[in-house]
């Protein structure tokens, strides 16, 4: 019988996998890979100069200017920013995600889906731990062992030792390597470096693999249609944007649960 997985297990793995996130979120941030923010700029010049012809303007529904860096993003709350990680980017890495399913139930035996739904739910609650203005590692951690995992981690052990500091950057930095290799190669980070980052940070967690089949995976009837080769993907894509939504609930619930810390701004 394999031994449990103890807190200070999951504490080891998840702190640098959170300070890996940062700079994955700051990259979906502030690089625009999706060429959301470009576009919504574009149409907002057209408007101030009333070049009512300019053809992005058909956009105008999808470019409302909420993205992150634009005026109407200053002006959204928190379950509007919230939303946007868990809808626009949750899209992605629930497609990423559920491309393991393309084999069926084979897939399924192994724990590739597991850790790459794990990396894309961890990676929207630390952006959505932000959105609430929790920023530090320890508390980050807290919060996704709590909603993947439903272990209450004690904030001493989550919070992590001065000493330990160096080495989760450093594990952090080889995370994000091909983050860094894609902005100097290109001026801006790729949706492939951040498919091939969102893959890294997945393979980080093998060290809990057994907690990862904890996380909110979707309905009886998503995996039910996972277990089906090629078609099994869409059953998976299902599966994982369901799971978003439950991590949003739950992390909401924890967030408030905890706002004695948090600064809502």
């Amino acid at each position: 019988m394999a031994e449990a997985i103890s807190d200070r297990q999951v504490v080891a793995v998840l702190r640098p996998f959170v300070r890996a996130c940062a700079p994955m979120l700051d990259a979906l941030r502030e690089s625009d890979p999706f060429g959301l923010r470009a576009r919504a700029r574009k149409t907002e010049a057209a408007e101030e100069f009333g070049d009512d012809g300019f053809k992005e303007k058909v956009l105008g529904a999808f470019t409302s200017v909420k993205v992150p860096g634009t005026a109407a993003w200053a002006g959204m709350d928190i379950d509007a920013r919230c939303g946007w990680w868990v809808n626009r980017v949750g899209r992605l890495t629930s497609a990423l995600t559920s491309i393991p399913g393309l084999g069926g139930a084979l897939a399924d035996r192994l724990p590739v889906q597991d850790t790459l739904g794990a990396a894309s739910q961890g990676l929207l609650l630390c952006a959505i731990a932000g959105e609430y203005g929790v920023t530090d590692v320890g508390s980050r951690v807290r919060l996704i062992a709590s909603v993947l995992f439903e272990r209450d981690l004690d904030p001493v052990l989550a919070a992590g030792k001065p000493a330990d500091e160096s080495a989760e950057d450093s594990a952090a930095a080889r995370l994000t390597e091909e983050l860094t290799e894609s902005e100097r190669a290109h001026g801006k980070v790729t949706v492939k470096a951040v498919a091939g980052t969102l893959w890294r940070l997945g393979r980080s967690l093998w060290g809990i693999t057994e907690e990862l089949e904890k996380r909110p995976r979707g309905r009886f009837y998503h995996r039910a249609l996972g277990l089906v080769p090629v078609v099994g993907a869409a059953g998976d894509y299902l599966g994982e944007r369901w799971g978003l939504k439950q991590i949003w609930k739950r992390a909401h619930g924890w967030l408030m649960a905890n706002s004695h810390w948090a600064s809502f701004s």
